[in-house]
């Protein structure tokens, strides 16, 4: 049987070195790396080992009883939480560590969201008992308080053999009828409890809870040997072959990496394998499948369900990709909220510096490196201050490039309030295309998405796609800070295109000038990103608090008491708030704890100010014009967009 498991915390909670003893204790290493000596086995990186903290997704490999299993050890901090949510969506079960003196910390929240979201069931390991201060109890508390009361201990409650005590054995039975019945009138039965205990656990109804210490090794063992009875994997050899791409790396000769989890069906060396989007399929060569454990792989043949591997001959994938029968593709939860400019030496070629950077892009999508033009300047979204340090790093070492960030700043978006229809015309002599799309508000945070009205009698089939294609192909500018447009529903509701005239571009032009027109005659909004926070503190320090969450133009629920802390839930700008939780360490001697989980985008609370500031001049951005161009004696010539309507072929 193959299982995914992934082990997620926050920073500190003892993560990586739970990871080594569940490959030491498994014999898949021959000694444990500890991070404070910077020799743990999945920290390889020596970016991570300097640091002392997990930056990459890195898997290792391990067999226990008859099961094959696949670890990811992921980060913890929240600057790479998109490395980490990638990941996720390839475990089978994931192992939540969470600190007996610490407790539940910010990103422990974080990264409880996620789970729920993407439904991948939880164990909790509860690490540190042997450190002053620990407290199991409380942090079951708080767990069954935070996150679900179906929390179930099985240190003590479940046998080596399966058989469960009573406390164990109702509480099992009181989640389904039908063996609440049976234990009623003929007792316990430990197959078909264990049968059931496994599908509450995969069904994300009830979450198994043990203790111990990774560091010194304590409960390890028992946990792993729980673990094995508890989970339990459906994958099928048969049919044919899908998997999910939740990865992808570069190694020293620039060799493109591509992690898959296989989901279904087998897949051999030289297969050809579809993949991409349903419109624009790519179909390549597998030419070298990888079984990796750490840094270090072997290559075979032939890999089945359930399997985590990479592969090389894939030139296009993106992380998310649906390969095979699996055409749909991964969403992902955490953006970044910050962009950055890219700061090189005199002497570097940046267009040769943005190859590289187009290189981590692949790696980490959520970077959405931009090359602007005008400026001759390559831009980066980033989670914060820490992964701005690392990527410098990470630079110079890969491609001995001395590289800088300017000041990250708020990542702004821009989006319409009401209805229009944008015109836009290609004509100088010997091109053409006619493009006429209707602009209408989408539900926020819903991106851009693209509707087809135009029938083929006006527009093939082809040129529609094209269109289509020119509205995905890019950010598209806003008219008031020049900021990505987002959700806006497109509609294509007309074209023209000439059997002689229309050549490669004039679509991309038509569409560009269409969208610009039509938001030049739309009521346009700024927008900013928002946090989802929840405040613990003391009574004492409750007020304090709420004033500094109006001054940051937040807003919040009703206070709640948890024995002598009073909780605080609410949304409020980023911009205000990034750097609260230092502030709110010091007025309360670290008597506090801070959740921030991004919210999405909302308007702005002072877009006029940000309007200013940004200085964005709509006629002067060179990729986007407003305008279109017309033909008349063999000559083109340039109507504005307001006069643009009246001029199209199409009405």
């Amino acid at each position: 049987m193959n299982k995914t498991i992934g082990i997620l915390a926050h920073v500190d909670a003892g993560k990586t070195t739970f990871s080594e003893q569940l490959l030491y204790y498994t014999k898949s290493i021959k000694q444990r790396g500890r991070v404070d000596h910077k020799d743990s086995f999945l920290d390889s990186h020596q970016i991570e080992r300097q640091r002392g903290i997990t930056v990459f997704a890195d898997q290792g490999m391990f067999t226990y009883g008859d099961s094959n299993y696949y670890l990811i050890d992921t980060p913890g901090h929240i600057d790479f939480s998109p490395e980490m949510e990638r990941a996720i969506q390839a475990m089978d079960y994931a192992i939540m560590i969470i600190s007996a003196v610490e407790g539940i910390e910010g990103q422990t929240e974080i990264v409880w969201e996620l789970l729920q979201k993407h439904q991948i069931p939880c164990f909790f390991f509860i690490n540190k008992i042997d450190r002053v201060g620990a407290d199991v109890e409380q942090v079951v508390q708080d767990i069954q308080t935070n996150f679900t009361r179906d929390v179930c201990n099985i240190s003590v409650s479940l046998s080596e053999n399966g058989v469960m005590n009573q406390e164990l054995t109702e509480f099992i039975a009181e989640r389904d009828e039908s063996l609440l019945n049976h234990y009623m009138e003929e007792g316990y039965s430990k197959d078909r409890w264990l049968g059931m205990m496994q599908l509450l656990i995969q069904e994300n109804k009830i979450f198994p809870y043990a203790c111990g210490s990774a560091l010194q090794g304590m409960g390890i063992d028992d946990f792993l040997q729980k673990l094995d009875q508890l989970t339990v994997t459906n994958y099928s050899n048969e049919g044919s072959f899908a998997g999910r791409v939740y990865r992808i790396r570069h190694d020293d000769l620039g060799t493109k990496i591509t992690y898959i989890k296989a989901l279904s069906g087998t897949l051999k060396v030289r297969d050809i394998m579809n993949y991409g989007d349903p419109e624009n399929t790519v179909t390549e060569k597998i030419t070298g499948i990888r079984i990796y454990n750490g840094r270090e792989f072997k290559a075979v043949d032939t890999v089945g369900a359930g399997e985590l591997f990479a592969v090389t001959g894939l030139s296009m994938t993106t992380v998310g990709d649906g390969i095979g029968a699996l055409q749909e593709r991964a969403t992902y939860e955490m953006v970044p909220t910050l962009k950055s400019k890219v700061i090189f030496e005199p002497s570097v070629n940046v267009k040769e510096a943005l190859k590289y950077f187009k290189i981590l892009n692949a790696e980490d999508p959520s970077l959405n490196v931009t090359w602007e033009e005008s400026l001759q300047e390559i831009h980066i979204h980033v989670m914060g201050k820490i992964q701005l340090e690392v990527l410098e790093q990470l630079v110079k070492e890969r491609f001995n490039l001395n590289i800088l960030f300017d000041k990250p700043e708020i990542l702004y978006k821009e989006t319409i309030a009401t209805e229009v229809i944008g015109y836009g015309h290609f004509e100088p002599l010997g091109h053409y295309a006619e493009v006429h799309l209707q602009l209408r508000p989408g539900e926020r945070n819903s991106g851009v998405s693209f509707h087809n009205a135009c029938h083929a009698d006006d527009l093939s089939v082809g040129n529609q796609n094209l269109v289509r294609h020119h509205i995905f192909e890019r950010e598209h500018h806003g008219l008031l800070t020049g900021s990505p447009l987002t959700d806006v529903i497109v509609t294509l509701l007309n074209g023209r295109a000439h059997n002689k005239h229309t050549t490669g571009g004039d679509f991309r032009e038509a569409t560009y000038r269409a969208l610009r027109q039509g938001l030049e005659q739309a009521d346009n909004l700024l927008l900013e990103p928002y946090y989802n926070f929840k405040i613990k503190v003391d009574l004492d320090h409750i007020g304090r608090v709420i004033s500094d969450i109006e001054r940051a133009h937040g807003s919040f629920e009703a206070p709640r008491s948890e024995g002598n802390k009073v909780i605080l839930t609410g949304r409020v700008p980023v911009v205000t708030f990034m750097d609260y939780n230092s502030r709110l360490a010091s007025f309360t001697q670290g008597k506090s704890s801070l959740s921030l989980t991004f919210a999405g985008y909302e308007r702005c609370h002072n877009e006029q100010e940000v309007i200013n500031e940004k200085g964005y001049n709509k006629d002067a951005d060179a990729e986007y014009i407003s305008s279109s161009i017309f033909c008349a004696k063999g000559q083109g010539y340039t109507v504005g967009w307001e006069e643009a309507e009246s001029k199209m072929h199409g009405l």
